[in-house]
């Protein structure tokens, strides 16, 4: 049954490299070349799909097969056993013979070592099926404790834990001198495969009832020793292992045999006893090939109720369960050694770090752009480094680079929590700095005095130019703060601050547009602020409200539209959806927002409507009102057609003429009191008719116009100047007025009827000719009269009559006071008994009762009059001779 007379043709593998597989199928190398383990895999794969049913299901890589559903199906012929199949594994040292083993048990023609060569053969985790019928899966395991992989025991461990975890049974390979020892026997290894596959998959196994049969198969039993002893040793070590297992907190009752059944076999030394040995392998043979043997392996609690068509996915489920696992992989003496001395120093080496980090920290996390922090840290971080590999490069090299890997990773972590201050730091800045600086050149950049429309930079220019600065500035903080070899980078950062600038941008292009139609708005107002003034101080000349509306608004809204459409093209402004109108929010319907060029215009729109109707307002004052009443008024009554003064004669129908003259005047307050914005035509010939009929297409044809004005602005309420109210208060006013230059002109009509008839004239001269003869030849009469006439003369010419009387009025009432005064005192002293008696008040009633003949004293109810001499009636004279106006004032 051995291959030991075979012989396989040498392979070229096309690289220079000649192998041959001699009769055991071992793979040996020429002399002067190395083939890679992997390649000799390669090569073991191709042979064996070639010549045999065997399957490398797991290579010495740790790659699964992904054939294995395929070999089960078609090579093995076991895709429709369903549950009548069974697999076993064999475990145990390199060089031990399982190999051999499997081939006299089940007749399979797994590679066996060549005696001659004494090197592993093999490699990986391999398959097949058994000979004569038997519908078993055989795993042929690669053997532990070999030289080819050294101390790395890591797929020794996942190799024995996959066969115990998917074999029925599992046959531990092993020579009897071994038995008793711990390391020889593998006795450490199965602990921790125990351990992990009760962590992985102890659960699963108590639940559903199976356990697994351990078979040890004792080799080249030669000594004295009973298999009876040797077996009693092998239990009581596995007793011993089962009690030091860390087990999960459900299973820390179970027993050892409720997962593993024990059972011992031991075969003669294959080469001094060849026939023993062939004798007693076949007779273990039946106990995997005769069901009705007693010692039959196949049990019926072994079973792992996985059907054979699902075998190949269940397999490659357990493989992948174990690879990941991470308690397999224990480290070596040299890794123990290698990961505390490599410990030791990534310690040192991160102190000098540390303290610089720590150093520069408060700095950072208190805002402040560190200039020096990118290459003081990172400084640090390759000193760090360097005096780590410079100690730890001779220890383990696996070791060596996790740890080193590992220190970078700290020191990148720490490092990396500094550099993101300090780049959202610099973010900060740079967003506070484009908003700020953005808008100070807006504002300084753009005004009245820029030309016509306010315009020096577009806005595009001048925010571009700022945001690409900020951006330069941020992206050298962030390249101060990127290494080569560093796994960091700030692209969320850099995402995140354009985020910001757009945001910012954005409020700057709001902005911006506010302050263009503000500016927009009062440069309308001033244009159309003559145009205003000019039409309603003249209201009764042609249509007033179309020559307002044609050549004041419609030239001042198309011209500030056309400044608004140049802004927007400089802003970047897209006919999009854009911003809300007015209240900056959906209609009630949900309707989507109209492009924000069509709201800006509307805003522009609404503010040129509304400076227009505030001057309107201005000029409809109600002294503004009246005046313009009083000037019509005064136009049709004062002046006729050709605008002379009128001279009134009494030939003239005075009433008439104010009657009509009235009439017109008071035409004119209904007509200034609402805005007559439906009288928009269009002027032949004249310069404003183009923006006129712009008006017109724009919707001005209807009242309010449709899109022309933001949703929910009130058209209708704008276009009242003066309320009824006012209306009825102004028309009460202007009557007054008007009666009073009626009158006016009644009493110049009287004035210039009235004359002195000639013979009064006559009469006055005869009988006072006497009298004006003495004036005459009288010099003080002369210079008497020429003073009281010159005196007459200018207070007449200055119209001073009126002062003069009250200041006349008041001499009298202090000379009458004066006189009242002394007129006291003089009976006070008539009566000096009567003032020293003190006089008792005397009531109405007592008055009535004495018949009403009380004297004079008595009706004074004894009041007590004090005299008034020279001296107290000498500064009332002084003051009133002195200030002709209180005298006036007082009169």
């Amino acid at each position: 049954m051995a291959l030991s007379n075979q012989q396989v043709p040498s392979l070229d593998d096309g690289n220079g490299f000649t192998t041959s597989t001699g009769a055991a199928g071992a793979m040996a190398a020429v002399p002067g070349n190395r083939l890679s383990r992997s390649r000799q895999s390669q090569s073991q794969s191709r042979l064996a799909s070639a010549n045999s049913t065997r399957l490398q299901v797991i290579d010495d890589e740790q790659r699964f097969s992904d054939r294995l559903a395929d070999y089960m199906g078609d090579r093995w012929r076991l895709g429709d056993a369903g549950f009548d199949y069974n697999v076993v594994a064999v475990f145990g040292s390199q060089s031990t013979g399982k190999s051999t083993l499997l081939n006299r048990l089940f007749g399979t023609k797994f590679d066996v070592m060549d005696d001659a060569q004494r090197q592993q053969t093999t490699r990986g985790i391999w398959a097949d099926r058994g000979t004569d019928g038997m519908r078993v899966v055989i795993m042929d395991v690669e053997g532990t404790d070999g030289r080819e992989r050294g101390e790395n025991q890591d797929f020794e461990r996942k190799s024995a834990l996959f066969s115990l975890a998917v074999s029925e049974v599992l046959i531990v390979n092993m020579w009897e001198h071994t038995v008793g020892l711990y390391n020889g026997a593998n006795m450490g290894l199965l602990k921790t495969v125990m351990e992990v596959n009760l962590q992985l998959f102890g659960g699963q196994s108590a639940a559903g009832g199976s356990k697994t049969l351990l078979y040890f198969v004792v080799r080249d039993h030669v000594s004295q020793t009973p298999l009876e002893n040797l077996a009693r040793t092998l239990e009581q070590d596995m007793q011993r292992i089962w009690d030091s297992l860390s087990r999960p907190a459900e299973l820390q009752d179970a027993r050892l045999a409720d997962f593993f059944d024990l059972r011992f076999a031991s075969l003669p030394h294959k080469t001094l006893q060849p026939e023993n040995f062939e004798k007693r392998a076949l007779q273990l043979r039946t106990q995997f090939t005769d069901r009705q043997s007693s010692g039959y392996v196949f049990r019926t609690e072994y079973k792992r109720r996985v059907p054979a068509d699902g075998f190949a996915h269940y397999a490659a489920a357990v493989w992948e369960k174990v690879v990941s696992n991470k308690d397999l992989d224990l480290p070596t003496q040299q890794e123990l050694l290698a990961q505390y001395r490599c410990d030791e120093i990534a310690a040192a080496a991160v102190v000098p770090f540390r303290a610089c980090v720590e150093e520069l920290r408060p700095r950072v996390e208190g805002g402040a752009i560190v200039e020096e922090l990118g290459s003081r840290v990172l400084g640090e971080r390759g000193a760090a480094l360097a005096a780590f590999d410079e100690q730890a490069v001779r220890y383990h090299g696996d070791v060596y680079a996790k740890r080193r890997a590992a220190l970078v990773q700290t020191l990148d972590g720490e490092l990396y929590s500094l550099f993101l201050n300090q780049v959202k730091n610099a973010s900060s800045r740079a967003a506070s700095s484009f908003a700020s600086d953005g808008q100070r050149a807006l504002e300084s950049g753009k005004g009245e005095e820029n030309g016509d429309d306010g315009e020096s930079e577009s806005f595009a220019a001048v925010v571009g130019g700022i945001r690409r600065r900020v951006t330069k500035w941020f992206a050298a903080v962030c390249a101060q703060l990127t290494a080569e070899d560093g796994a960091w980078s700030f692209g969320s950062e850099a995402r995140n601050l354009e985020m910001q600038l757009d945001a910012a941008a954005e409020r700057l292009r709001v902005a911006e547009m506010e302050r263009a139609v503000k500016q927009l708005r009062r440069r309308a107002r001033r244009a159309m602020a003559d145009v205003v003034a000019e039409r309603l101080n003249n209201p009764t000349q042609g249509d007033m409200w179309a020559a307002v509306m044609r050549d004041g608004f419609a030239v001042a809204v198309t011209r500030a539209e056309d400044a608004l459409e140049r802004r927007m093209d400089g802003a970047g402004i897209a006919d999009g959806a854009g911003i809300a109108d007015g209240a900056g929010m959906a209609d009630a319907e949900g309707q989507q927002q109209p492009p924000q060029r069509t709201v800006l215009e509307r805003r522009l729109r609404r503010g040129v409507w509304e400076e227009l109707a505030e001057l309107l307002r201005e000029e409809v004052g109600d002294q503004m009102v009246l005046l313009k009443l009083r000037n019509a008024l005064e136009d049709g009554f004062r002046y006729d057609d050709n605008g002379l003064p009128r001279v009134w004669k009494p030939s003239d129908d005075i009433d008439a003429q104010f009657a009509a003259a009235r009439g017109t005047a008071q035409a004119l307050l209904p007509k200034l009191s609402r805005i007559d914005a439906a009288s928009l035509k269009p002027a032949g010939g004249s310069s404003s008719s183009a923006a006129a009929m712009a008006l017109v297409r724009r919707g001005w044809a209807t009242l309010p116009p449709a899109g022309f004005f933001p949703p929910g602005f009130d058209f209708e309420a704008t276009l009242t100047l003066v309320s009824p109210v006012r209306q009825r208060e102004l028309a009460k006013r202007f009557a007054r007025e008007a009666d009073a230059l009626y009158l006016e002109a009644k009493r110049a009509m009287v004035t210039t009827q009235s004359h002195v008839p000639a013979w009064v004239l006559v009469l006055l001269v005869v009988l006072g000719w006497n009298e004006a003869m003495a004036i005459l030849f009288n010099p003080l009469y002369l210079v008497l009269a020429a003073l009281v006439g010159g005196s007459a003369f200018v207070i007449h010419s200055l119209g001073l009559w009126g002062p003069v009387v009250r200041s006349a009025n008041g001499v009298a009432a202090l000379a009458g006071d004066h006189v009242h005064a002394l007129l006291v005192e003089a009976v006070n002293r008539t009566e000096p008994a009567a003032q020293a008696a003190p006089r008792r008040r005397r009531s109405p009633r007592q008055l009535s009762a004495s018949g009403g003949s009380a004297s004079a004293a008595d009706a004074a109810g004894g009041i007590e009059l004090e005299p008034l001499g020279a001296d107290a009636l000498s500064p009332s004279l002084s003051s009133a001779s002195a200030s002709p106006s209180a005298f006036a004032e007082s009169g």
